[in-house]
């Protein structure tokens, strides 16, 4: 009789010990591998974070020319890698739905808008904008709503794979203020909105109601608080470089 023959005839005394065994093998190989994915995907959600924010940051302290040669790809940069990942536009903040429920945001920043041209006309700080025309408002307009792109769908979302839900739209709201130094009113100002249109957009998901209420409170901080402050809402460089026009 061969050694088969006779580890067929063994007892089994532990039945279903191996398969339990197997299964316990699998289910832990089932644990681990999203633990694994888990981990890379943060790494690499959080290596996107600080390399885009250096880039960014590094083109607002360079020279004009350079800016406009370093610029486009530090900015664009974000937005392939949002839409490499496929998400839809729901998710991303550029769809339409529940349109009622935060219809509310762009009356309320109108009304404060409004209020805070009242306190400045009443404190005698209110002055028109430097350059009223229709492309430059139009142009400032499209800029935040691609601001709120790159604060809600690029940062907020990264921090969120890695941090808690209160801890993400801190920081976020943080990395957005430091984008504006060193212009302190503006830095003070982009803090609040920061915190308030991460913990809104987390609620309501949409991009153009709060890029279009972050235009109009922009331009109402533009012209109620004294240009020797803001020098024109330049940031980085442009702020230190600004000479005030004189007529």
């Amino acid at each position: 009789m061969n050694r088969t023959s006779l580890r067929l005839l063994q007892p089994n005394l532990f039945p279903g010990t191996s398969k339990n065994l197997d299964s316990s093998v699998a289910t832990d190989s089932a644990r681990y591998q999203p633990s694994l994915s888990q981990s890379c995907s943060s790494t690499r959600n959080l290596a996107e974070l600080i390399l885009g924010f250096l880039a960014i940051d590094a083109v607002l302290w360079l020279p004009t020319r350079e800016q406009l040669t370093f610029g486009p790809i530090a900015l664009l940069t974000p937005l392939v890698l949002v839409l490499w990942r496929r998400s839809g536009l729901d998710e991303l903040g550029l769809g339409w739905r529940g349109f009622a429920a935060w219809l509310w945001i762009l009356p309320a920043a109108v009304v404060l808008s409004v209020m805070g041209v009242e306190a400045a006309k009443y404190a005698g700080t209110f002055h028109t904008l430097y350059a009223p025309d229709f492309s430059h408002v139009g142009g400032y307009l499209l800029w935040t709503v691609y601001q709120q792109f790159l604060l809600q769908d690029f940062f907020l979302a990264r921090l969120s794979s890695v941090l808690s839900s209160n801890a993400a739209i801190a920081l976020a709201a943080v990395l957005f203020a430091l984008a504006h130094l060193p212009n302190i009113p503006l830095v003070l100002a982009t803090l609040v909105w920061g915190a308030v249109s991460c913990a809104l957009f987390r609620r309501y998901r949409n991009l153009y109601v709060l890029g279009l209420a972050q235009g109009l409170l922009g331009l109402c901080f533009a012209v109620c608080i004294p240009d020797v402050w803001l020098h024109h809402m330049r940031v980085g460089l442009g702020f230190l470089r600004y000479h005030p026009m004189h007529s």
